[in-house]
């Protein structure tokens, strides 16, 4: 996911968007445990989205402030 993708997102489609990218990355880590993965970097990949959507939830209770 894009930062401008982000961005377009309204506050409530990002906290949701969190939730669904965290679960994501919690069973790939645990497929990945048991066996690995034909694609490692989609943990890696996925773990920076979650930080991108974090940073925007961030940026904008700050501006909100």
């Amino acid at each position: 996911m894009k930062n401008t993708d982000i961005v377009a997102l309204s506050t409530s489609e990002l906290l949701d968007k969190i939730v669904e990218e965290k679960s994501s990355l919690n069973k790939l880590k645990l497929n990945h445990s048991i066996s690995p993965l034909e694609n490692p970097i989609k943990i890696r990949d996925t773990r920076k989205t979650v930080a991108r959507l974090a940073t925007e939830l961030t940026k904008r209770n700050k501006a909100s402030k």
